[in-house]
């Protein structure tokens, strides 16, 4: 008997037009939902709407252009970045041209292979904390995975960026602060849509600008106990030490405090918002399937042992591979949007100085002309000559080229671990009758959250 395949929940598309204004506020609300199920299909698709020319291109020559061959032709779009201005200041996620070369030429050190092997111990602590906290929740209720896996997440940051673990008052502080910030931000505010001047104020929502205060308050005072640490000698040998001590190779300058402040508020997102979707959407998939989950928590068993190292990291295939296909089916960041910096031509089409071009991994990740099955879960694709041809072309959830996410190996070593660590030790099933539906809030979450029920695996 062939078992059937497990499809990954997908959002319902649009079906017929909107008006203008109900096609804003249906965007605003989740991106996902708000566009045409053809986009699944199509190479590239151009939207037109007042004060706003938008190509969304799923061609992979087109994306590799915008990314990889001609990224200073397609700076980040300002209209996206208004919205995050208030949490992230002039942060390398949304800064360009020279003033993100320069943040890139510092921060990448710290990031690199040999420092990666020095975060483990901080990781392996968090994921060590998260399979007890999860493990006490087990029983017969539910269990709605969001908010733990955020504290983990939270915790693996705080740990490797100032090596205080989440319990500490402050980074406590910050991840409360930020869960009420992501709860009032919306993905897009009005001015992605409107053309308006950098000076004019962006009407955000009194709640979202009291949040970022907090947050950038309390990443303020973490900043300068770190600087005062530096300058005593006392300093941990952390990933804020190392930043904050990295000068530019270019102008031999460090960072300010002002501007670590902008960069710590980036790694809270990119490190901790984004880690917790993926791991949140992964572990509901493996719900989906117990055989699966055996072989998972088999492999952890071999490889982990009872003291594990960093090199086991490089065996864990499995586990890696539930990541990847996790990424591929909920990138955590749906959408990238360029700006046209220079008039350009795209499949016979004008595209005009300062229109939108969005490349969009949720839409690649799910093409039905680059993957089979496109809507299915399905690990082993990892390991076929197929699947390795599609990652060519449509699995960019770091997106691609020298924009590609800084902490994308940091991403691939801490996403394996824990989903290792919680397979081990716990079975997951699915509750009837909550099938998570995909949302595009900062990140891809489940409008209600992703429920399941745990059980302990025997010793």
């Amino acid at each position: 008997m062939t078992t059937p395949p497990i499809r990954a929940p997908k959002p319902v598309s649009r079906a017929g037009r909107f008006s203008l204004w109900r096609y804003v506020r249906a965007f605003r609300k989740d991106i996902l939902g708000a566009n045409p199920e053809r986009l699944y299909r199509a190479k590239m698709a151009e939207f037109r709407i007042p004060f706003l020319h938008t190509f969304l291109v799923n061609e992979p020559p087109l994306w590799r252009h915008v990314l990889t061959e001609r990224p200073q032709d397609f700076p980040k779009s300002p209209r996206m970045a208004a919205g995050l201005e208030p949490l992230l200041g002039q942060g390398v996620f949304i800064s360009n041209g020279p003033l993100w070369e320069r943040q890139r030429r510092i921060i990448d050190p710290a990031f690199e292979g040999g420092r990666l092997r020095d975060t483990f111990p901080a990781m392996l602590a968090s994921a060590e904390g998260t399979v007890a906290r999860l493990t006490a929740l087990a029983g017969e209720a539910p269990v709605e995975l969001d908010g733990p896996l955020s504290h983990a997440t939270a915790d693996v940051i705080f740990r490797t960026l100032f090596s205080v673990p989440i319990e500490d008052q402050t980074a406590s502080a910050v991840y409360k602060a930020f869960r009420d910030y992501q709860g009032t931000q919306p993905l897009l505010n009005l001015a992605a849509f409107l053309p308006l001047p950098r000076w004019m104020p962006r009407m955000h929502r009194p709640s979202t600008l009291r949040a970022a205060r907090k947050i950038r308050a309390l990443i303020t005072g973490l900043v300068a106990r770190r600087r005062a640490e530096i300058a005593a000698g006392t300093a941990p040998d952390d990933l804020a030490t190392k930043i904050l001590t990295t000068p530019d190779p270019v102008d031999g300058q460090t960072f300010s405090d002002a501007e670590m402040i902008d960069q710590v508020a980036v790694f809270f997102l990119a490190g901790h918002e984004t880690s917790a979707s993926a791991l949140s959407w992964a572990l509901y998939l493996l719900a989906l399937d117990p055989a699966l989950q055996d072989q998972l928590a088999a492999e952890a068993e071999a490889e982990l042992g009872t003291t594990p190292d960093f090199a086991a990291i490089s065996r864990l295939r499995l586990a890696r591979d539930v990541f990847r296909e996790a990424l591929r089916l909920y990138p955590p960041v749906p959408m990238m949007v360029r700006e046209a910096a220079c008039p350009v031509t795209f499949r016979g089409r004008p595209v005009e100085k300062g229109a939108q071009v969005v490349v969009s991994p949720w839409h690649l990740g799910r093409h039905a002309q680059i993957w089979e099955q496109p809507d299915d879960f399905c690990p082993a694709r990892w390991q076929t000559a197929e699947g390795r041809s599609a990652v060519r072309d449509g699995f960019i959830p770091f997106s691609a080229g020298p924009r590609v996410c800084t902490g994308a190996g940091f991403a691939m070593i801490e996403g394996p671990l824990l989903l290792a660590m919680i397979a081990r030790a716990l079975r997951l099933a699915p509750v009837e009758g909550r099938e998570p539906v995909p949302v595009a809030q900062l990140t891809v979450r489940a409008k209600d959250g992703v429920w399941v029920t745990l059980t302990r695996r025997a010793a």
